[in-house]
Order: structure tokens, then sequence, then C-alpha cells
């Protein structure tokens, strides 16, 4: 084995690749809970790739055939119905984690100085996997795929000038159909995974480049031994991928209770609209997008304008790509800043989960303003951080990292 490895290590790195990014990778030692989540998302990102190849050699892109073949798949195919409920199950999980692990992001400074270029390219891989949910979602070809595509595209006709040339443009024709599942099919399947490969590649460089950022905030590289060794870090393998694989046992348990016992989570992971074909003539009673959107979707509604929902709807996601700029204060974690930094990210928390809760709920007057309240809260976190953050009253922040909950 040790001839084959030298063999291999003469013509590829290997054993350096191993060193570089894993045994001799030092990360801080007091990593919590809330650490699992990249690893995960690596997982579930994995998971469905692969799920998604099994399913493509059943499914087809055809709006005659679509439904149908998936009907075999979950029917006649052999673990057909397997692959299916984990791959719906697996886009779902794959939001709920990169949700906290952005939220982890934001409690512990990690889009500060120097990891600016770490959090634009996770924000790009975000925008990304909502395109890809997106085009993924038409194409079981159901009566909420349908519609919620119908809706969702019909909003780029709001745009001045070139909306209407735009929606026809993705549509691929005037109303969807056949040409937009097949593009979408090859969005989905293709081009937009091929996207997320090059972002992730380039988000775990900028990651092991700048260092892992950690719950109190310090930089591990300030304090080194006599051998270049972080005082505080230690090898990633084995002790963290030894705790990863801990959690990832965990959420494989939780994983597999919801694909044998709940898929469908009563409606919110696999709407009852969806197994029903998609009928261009039949309006579903409420049109809602899957949970994962529907924060957004809550902004959109709480706009009366068309065009001007669009805008603020952008915006909501544009404004996470300056957060490293808007949040001047020197200190990373919120353990050490001030109360009015953890109030602000507790309502911008709560307004979140709020958007999201109205978004799942049918239009009504009063919901219309919680809706806009939540809608206010959600960018006054911003604009108050802006002013607030540079004359913060922080605690004294600790030369070494800190084992302490």
């Amino acid at each position: 084995m040790n001839k084959l490895m030298a063999w291999i290590d003469e013509r590829l790195p290997v054993s350096n690749f191993v060193k570089n990014h894993l045994s001799q990778y030092y990360a801080p030692k007091n990593f919590n809970f809330f650490y699992y989540f990249g690893a995960l998302a690596i997982f579930v990102f994995i998971l469905q790739i692969v799920t998604g190849i099994f399913l493509t050699i059943h499914y087809k892109p055809d709006a005659v055939q679509a439904f149908a073949s998936v009907e075999y798949i979950m029917r006649d195919v052999e673990w057909g119905w397997l692959i299916r409920y984990m791959h719906s199950t697996g886009a779902s999980f794959f939001f709920i984690i990169i949700y906290l692990h952005m939220f982890r992001a934001m409690m512990y400074g990690s889009y500060k100085n120097p990891r600016e270029l770490l959090w634009i390219f996770g924000m790009l891989i975000f925008v990304l996997l909502m395109a890809e949910a997106f085009m993924g979602y038409l194409l079981p070809w159901g009566q909420m795929s349908y519609w919620g595509a119908q809706v969702i595209i019909s909003l780029f006709g709001a745009i001045p000038f070139i909306g209407e040339s735009l929606a026809t443009w993705i549509r691929g024709d005037y109303v969807i159909s056949d040409a937009t599942l097949n593009r979408f099919f090859a969005f989905h399947v293709i081009a937009i995974p091929l996207l997320l490969f090059a972002l992730i590649y380039l988000h775990l460089a900028a990651l092991h480049t700048t260092g892992s950022n950690n719950p109190d905030g310090i930089e591990i590289k300030n304090y080194k031994d006599e051998n270049g060794i972080p005082l505080d870090g230690i090898p990633f393998h084995p002790y963290y991928t030894v705790k990863d694989v801990f959690g990832l046992s965990f959420f494989l348990i939780i994983f597999a209770f919801i694909v044998f016992f709940l898929p469908e989570l009563g409606g919110y992971f696999l709407e009852k609209d969806n197994f029903v074909p998609a009928n261009p003539l039949k309006t579903p009673e409420h049109i809602v997008p899957v949970w994962y959107f529907t924060p957004f979707y809550a902004i959109l509604r709480a706009i009366p304008d068309k065009f001007g929902g669009v805008l603020v709807m952008g915006l909501a996601i544009f404004v996470l790509f300056l957060l490293p700029w808007i949040d001047r204060c020197p200190v990373k974690s919120m353990r050490y800043r001030s109360r009015v930094y953890k109030i602000l990210l507790t309502l911008f928390a709560i307004s979140f989960i709020g958007l999201g809760y109205i978004g799942m709920n049918p239009v009504t007057p009063i919901l219309t303003w919680v809706g806009r309240l939540f809608t206010l809260i959600y960018f006054g976190f911003f604009i108050v951080l802006y002013f607030i953050s540079p004359k913060e009253k922080t605690k004294n922040v600790p030369d070494r990292v800190t084992m302490h909950e």
C-alpha cells in the first residue's frame, strides 16, 4: 500500500491534499453545535446529486409524460418511491441547513474581515440553490408546480421595458409549456449543479485560506507555537471528522424518520395539489410556493405595487450580500457585542420566521399588515445596524478562545 500511495503521489498529490485540508488544517478547538451545518450541507448536496441521477434515469421531461413518469417512479420502479422521497425531503432539509448555517455566520460574525469573499461565495450558492429548487419544483408537472411557476415567472413581467420579453424568454413560450419544462430540466440537472460545484469549491478554498471562524470570533492564527501551529487549533482530521460523523448520525435518524413516516410533512414538503396533473384551465384555490421561498414571497405580497414588490423582494436578498460592509462593529461574535445587537438579531430571526409563516397562508387583511410589519423589521435590522454598529458598547474580547458553551 505504501508503494502504491507513493506511485500515486508522484502523479497526483493525494497525500498533500489530505494534509493541507484535513490532517494539517487546524480549526479552532471551541466549535459548537452550529458548526455541524457546513459539513451537513455538503452531505445533502451529494445526496441530491446521487438521488437526482437515479431519478433522471426514468423521468421524462415532456409535458405529456412528465407527471406519469413521476408516478411510474413512485409505483413501478423498484425503490423508486424511496429515491423520490429522499430527493424531495433532501431539498427541504438543504434549506433548513443553509438557513441555520447563515444564521450562525450572523451570530459569530463569520462574514467580517477577512472573510468577506467567503460570505459572498456563500450568498451566491444560496441564490443558485433557490434557482435550482425553483426549476426542480416544476419538473413533477403537478398543479402547484405548474401554477407556482406561472406566478413566479410572471413577476419578471413587472420589470419595466424588458419584463415581458424576459418572461417569454424564461418560459421559452408565451405560456408555461413543454419548452419551459425542457429548459428547466436542462438547467436543474446540468447547468446549475455545475455552477454549484464551482462555487462550493471556491467557498471551501476561501475558507481554508482565511481559516475557520469560531464562537469567540478570535483569529487563532495570531497565537502559534514554535512550529507554527495555532495554540488554540486542533487538526480537522480526525477530531472534527469524527464530530461531524456524530452529528451526521443524528441527522440521518431525523431524515430517515421524515422519509419513511412523514415524507409530505402535512403538505409542507410535498403539497397535495402536486399529486394532481397540471391543468392550465383550473387554478388551485391557493397558490403558494414551497416553504423555503415563503419569507421572500411574503415580502413580495406586503407591497401593493407589483413591480415594487418584485424590487423589494430582490432587495431583501441583495442586502444580505452587503452585510460585511453594513456591520461596522470591530467585534465579531455576539458573545461580546452589545445587548442592542442581540435584540436586533433576535427580532430579525423572528421577522424571517414570521414572514415564512405568513407566506404559507392565504392573503387576509390582518396577515398583510403583519407581513408589512415584519418586512419593516427585516429591513430595519440592516438600517439600524449600519448606524449603531460603529458605536456599540462591546465587552472585552479574550485573547485566546474560550471553551464555555
